[in-house]
Formats: structure tokens, C-alpha cells, sequence
């Protein structure tokens, strides 16, 4: 697979505004790159179960990058629980291992495809129902947060997002703020990256029809033009974060799932 110049921009466009949206909704760019790197990849050749697959790994790669950048910002703003994420990251980086080394290399990329558009459904329309969580719920204790980042680094691992779209309705359910749910879910896109990318790179050495300059199921073109231009939109996203209403930041939020869920629906049920 040549590295021509209009790939390259089209990795630049998708690595722009996939760095804006990790910012502003701490969903580490995941959700919009899986579905773009799926066609970008399909177009050039490559088969729709591998390229689902590879397309979440590196789209989960990039959210190395763009996490450290969000969260710098938001931590400037006081935003990051950091004693949440230090209570999660645990079990996220169990969760991750099991499935990035395990289920992710057993099912096919057409249902992983199907599976991402259904949990992201589910986690848009419960964003938008926006149902308020009792005012005494508070976040569980250390053995329920060590389940619930279990829970989160295992699903994210299979669709490649960082987490928000877990992470961030259940801290907001917890009763966590919209904006600090949003920094500290930027802040646990970090382990959940590395966790699960060393599971891709791991699982994927023997897999056949690899393209060219690919590691494991991790494609380095589209890693490294992504994960640069997204750095530097990061920091423009967690700025606008801090300046919106939490209602049309769940409003953004959720519809943007729902445009991607129902392209990856397609591509699962026609892949």
C-alpha cells in the first residue's frame, strides 16, 4: 500500500478533528477513527474483517498520543479527578490485556464492526436521554471501581476508543460532573492505550495479509500522521469543553456516536 500524498492528507483531515474531539468529549478520537480508517483502508485494498480490525488497533495506538496532549489541558483547568483514576486504571489495564490478547484475535472484524455500532448506539441514546442519577449515588468503592475499569478497558479494546463512551455516562451517573467525567476520561485514555496496543501488537505477529509498514494489527502510517496533527487539536478541544453547556456537550457527544454506529452497522452487516 503506497504512501501517496492524498493519503497522507486524508490521515491529516482525520487526525485534525479526531484531536479536537478527544479534547472536548474525552472519547480519545476513537469513535471517529475507526469508521474513516475502515474506508481508508478498504479503498486501498485491504479486506473489510482485516481492515475493521486493524482500524480500531490503530485507531487505539493514536489515543497514546492525543491523551497525554487532552489531559495536560484539562489538568491546567483542575479537572481530572485524579483519585478516580487512580482507583480505575487498575482494573482498565487487566481488562484491556484480556481483550486485546484474547477475545480481540478470535472474532471476525465484521462482528466486531456489528458490536461496535451496537454498544456505541447504546451509549449515545443513554447520553441523550440524559436521565438524572439520584442525588445521593456517589462513585463505588475501590473494589466497584476495580470492576468497573475492567469492564471499560475490555470494551474498548474491542471497538479501539479510549473509554469515554463508557467512562464518562457512568461517572456523570455517579454523579460526577459532565466536565470532570470528560477530563478524567481523558486522563484513563492513556492506560487503556498502551494496555491494549501492546495486546494488538502481540496477537497480530502471525496474522496473514498484513499490509506494508504495519506492526501487529497497528498500521504506522496512519498512526503517525494521525497521532501529529491530533496533538496540537487536543488542547483547542478541552479549551472549547470548558466553554460549553453540559447539554449541548451531551447533545454533540451523542450524536456523533449515532452518525458512526449506523455506518458501522452497515459495514458489519454488508462487510
Amino acid at each position: 500500500m503506497p504512501i501517496e500524498p492524498l493519503l497522507i492528507a486524508e490521515l491529516a483531515v482525520l487526525g485534525v478533528a479526531t484531536g479536537f474531539l478527544a479534547g472536548l468529549l474525552g472519547i480519545g478520537g476513537g469513535m471517529l477513527m475507526v469508521p474513516f480508517i475502515t474506508i481508508i483502508m478498504g479503498h486501498r485494498g485491504v479486506t473489510a474483517d482485516l481492515a475493521v480490525k486493524m482500524a480500531i488497533a490503530t485507531s487505539m495506538a493514536t489515543i497514546i498520543f492525543t491523551s497525554i496532549s487532552s489531559v495536560r489541558a484539562h489538568h491546567k483547568r483542575g479537572a481530572v479527578r485524579w483519585d478516580l483514576v487512580k482507583t480505575l486504571a487498575p482494573g482498565i489495564v487487566i481488562g484491556s490485556l484480556v481483550g486485546s490478547l484474547g477475545v480481540f484475535a478470535l472474532i471476525k472484524g465484521t462482528a466486531l464492526a456489528i458490536f461496535f455500532a451496537l454498544f456505541v448506539g447504546f451509549s449515545a441514546t443513554q447520553m441523550f436521554l440524559d436521565r438524572k442519577p439520584k442525588p445521593t449515588r456517589q462513585m463505588p468503592g475501590t473494589a466497584g471501581q476495580l470492576a468497573a475499569g475492567g469492564g471499560i478497558g475490555f470494551l474498548s479494546g474491542l471497538v479501539g476508543a479510549g473509554g469515554g463512551f463508557i467512562s464518562v455516562p457512568f461517572m456523570t451517573w455517579c454523579n460526577v460532573s459532565i466536565h470532570n467525567a470528560v477530563a478524567t476520561s481523558a486522563a484513563l485514555g492513556f492506560p487503556i492505550a498502551v494496555a491494549n496496543v501492546i495486546g494488538y501488537v502481540a496477537s497480530g505477529q502471525s496474522v496473514a495479509g498484513l499490509p506494508p509498514a504495519s506492526v501487529g494489527y497497528i498500521w504506522l502510517p496512519a498512526l503517525i500522521v494521525i497521532a501529529v496533527c491530533s496533538f496540537f487539536t487536543a488542547p483547542l478541544g478541552a479549551k472549547a469543553a470548558h466553554s460549553l453547556p453540559v447539554g449541548k456537550l451531551k447533545r454533540v457527544f451523542a450524536s456523533i456516536l449515532y452518525v458512526l454506529a449506523a455506518y458501522m452497522l452497515w459495514k458489519g452487516l454488508h462487510g
